[in-house]
This record gives structure tokens, C-alpha cells and sequence, in this order.
């Protein structure tokens, strides 16, 4: 039959859309009902239609505030995470040192544990540390829980690029510095992107090891959580969809660079 035929052979693309389907569903649906007017305080039945929250995003009490906290605490996370896992990750790939299968094993620890496993370990540290929880507790929790993440991304950068490009560069007359400027670190700029884009994502993100280490600081996802024991303002999904467009806004505007920089080289 032709039309099995034509099936056969788009199955997999068409079970990919779905799956895409599948996963923009909850982003859909938050865009939706981020133009709803609910009567009662919870935002989870279909009203009527408004745009009051979006001209008015900052209407909740304390959500800005603790937006900009998360957004705060996610750029110096994913700084410290990027600069601190880019150097773990060179030197995994090219030094050679005693207990460089240990380190490298453990890197991946904080992948493999479970989120409230690794809270309730830091909790532990900072008060055994007389550390007073807050921004600063955050942080570095942030940027350890991070760091993983970063290294395998770059990780895998490093060990896929060609050392005769650098080696090339010395014989050129090249210094370590220049060649590491303008050889090696534009090399290896994609999968320090990568790891930097995915830090800020799970830092900003991250609920459970916040919410253990945060004292009485309020970040985004905690006020979220909070918000939803009393009720569930149209600010949040505002919130929400605002980030969904940025990030896809981000993408695009990532292939559209990337493709002028193939055709420029083609």
C-alpha cells in the first residue's frame, strides 16, 4: 500500500515530532494559562481570557525579588562552574598525574547521586563549618552540583581535538598564551558553551539542594513551591513563558550564526 509505504519510511520522523510534542506540551500549556483570568486563587481552570499579568509581571509581592536572586545566583554559578570545570577538564585530558582515574571518577559523583543526598551533605558541612545559609551557601553549592556537568561537556571537546592544530601554532612562532587564545580556546568554545548553557539551566532550576542550604532566602523556585500551598498567581506562568521565548529566541539565534559561519567557510 503506498500510504504504509510513505509511513515506513517517515516513521522516524514522525515519532521524533511527537516526542517534541510530547515535551513542549507543559510549555504550552503554562504559555495559555499565563493569559488566564482566574476567579479563585489557584490559576488550574480556564476563565477567560487577559493579558492584566502581563502588564503587570511584577504584581506578586516578593517574586521579582526572588527572580532576581535565582538569576543572580545562576550567572556567578555558572561562571565559577565553567572557569573552575574548563581547567578540570584540560588537565584531565592532557596531564598525566597519581589518582587521575580517582579524580575523574569522582567528578561524575554528583551526577549519579541523588539531589537529596548531596543537600543534606552540604547542609551538613556548612553547619559543622559555622556557616550562616544564604546567598553565599547557595552558590557554592550551585557551583559544586555544576561543576560535573561542565566537565563532561568539556571533557569531551578537549579529547576530540587534533593537538597537530596547536602544535602547528608553536611552529609558527606562536607563545602559549597566543596559542591558547587563538587556537585551542575557540576550539574548545563550543563545549565550554554547552556546559555553561547547561549550568545555568540547573542552577536556576534547582529546588532541592536550595531548599536545604537556603536559610530564609527565597529564590525563584522556592517561591514558586511556596506560592502553590497558597495559591498560584498568573505571574508565574508569565514568568515562565517569558523564559520558555528567551531560551528558544537563544537557539535560533545560535543556528542562524552557526549557519553563516558554514556557508562562509563552504
Amino acid at each position: 500500500m503506498p500510504f504504509l509505504n510513505w509511513l515506513k519510511r517517515r516513521l522516524v520522523v514522525i515519532a521524533g515530532l511527537l516526542t517534541l510534542a510530547y515535551l513542549l506540551l507543559p510549555n504550552v500549556i503554562v504559555t495559555v494559562f499565563s493569559f488566564n483570568r482566574p476567579k479563585g486563587r489557584f490559576n488550574y481552570e480556564w476563565q477567560r481570557f487577559s493579558t492584566q499579568a502581563w502588564k503587570d509581571p511584577c504584581g506578586v509581592a516578593d517574586m521579582c525579588g526572588s527572580l532576581s536572586l535565582s538569576l543572580q545566583i545562576a550567572v556567578w554559578a555558572t561562571v565559577g562552574a565553567t572557569v573552575l570545570g574548563t581547567m578540570i577538564s584540560f588537565a584531565l585530558v592532557r596531564y598525566r598525574f597519581r589518582a587521575r582515574g580517582a579524580v575523574s571518577s569522582l567528578i561524575f559523583l554528583p551526577m549519579a547521586m541523588p539531589e537529596v543526598v548531596m543537600a543534606a551533605s552540604l547542609l551538613t558541612l556548612f553547619l559543622n563549618m559555622g556557616a550562616q545559609l544564604g546567598f553565599w551557601t547557595i552558590l557554592i553549592a550551585h557551583i559544586m552540583f555544576c561543576l560535573s556537568f561542565v566537565v563532561t561537556a568539556v571533557k569531551a571537546r578537549v579529547m576530540s581535538m587534533d593537538p597537530r592544530l596547536e602544535e602547528a601554532a608553536r611552529d609558527l612562532y606562536a607563545g602559549p598564551v597566543q596559542t591558547f587564545l587563538r587556537v585551542t580556546l575557540p576550539i574548545a568554545a563550543p563545549g565550554i558553551a554547552a556546559g555553561a548553557l547547561l549550568s545555568f539551566a540547573l542552577s536556576f532550576d534547582d529546588f532541592i539542594i536550595t531548599n536545604f542550604n537556603a536559610g530564609s532566602t527565597v529564590t525563584f523556585p522556592m517561591f514558586v513551591w511556596g506560592s502553590a500551598q497558597r495559591g498560584t498567581p498568573v505571574q508565574i506562568n508569565v514568568i515562565g513563558t517569558a523564559m520558555f521565548l528567551l531560551a528558544v529566541l537563544f537557539v535560533l539565534v545560535a543556528m542562524v550564526l552557526g549557519n553563516r559561519r558554514n556557508k562562509q567557510k563552504a
